[in-house]
């Protein structure tokens, strides 16, 4: 009988930028190192403001030209979220303080930042933003799989 699979749901602002390129990164982490049955990933945003809409024509470019394909629409986290995942993590230190505020009493998921620095938002910059953001969660990705590894 197998385990239940650790579930990771990763957090930004809008969920069109950095939270989908968190999801896609790490997903492709996961699956390139045949952990696909370990972990469930997905990405939520703190506000409505672009529920539905795809991920940022920047931000998938940005991905594609790394191999990383960003896939899904976004959607705003809903108080479900903090029991149905393990793990909530946000881009940045003000998603952060917007989770903990968010977070029903008592709910399950442990809440972190991805990574020490926060992940810039690259929302209202030029392509480079992109890409640097990019490179931000692409090394915290690896991170965080690595130390979720050894649980």
């Amino acid at each position: 009988m197998g385990r239940e699979p650790t579930r990771l749901l990763f957090v930004c602002l809008g969920n069109i930028c950095r939270s989908p390129t968190a999801e896609a990164v790490m997903q492709q982490l996961i699956t390139a190192s045949g952990l696909d049955s370990r972990f469930e990933v997905d990405s939520a945003g703190i506000g409505g403001w672009h529920e539905g809409e795809p991920p940022d024509r920047r931000a998938r470019k940005a991905a594609a030209r790394r191999g990383v394909h960003l896939r899904g629409s976004a959607r705003t986290i809903t108080a479900a979220d903090f029991d149905r995942f393990d793990l909530i993590v946000s881009v940045d230190e003000s998603n952060l303080a917007a989770l903990r505020r968010l977070a029903p009493a008592g709910s399950r998921a442990e809440l972190r930042k991805l990574a020490p620095e926060d992940v810039p938002d690259p929302y209202y910059g030029g392509a480079g933003g992109f890409a640097a953001a990019f490179d931000v969660i692409e090394a915290a990705c690896a991170r965080l799989l690595d130390e979720l590894r050894q649980d």
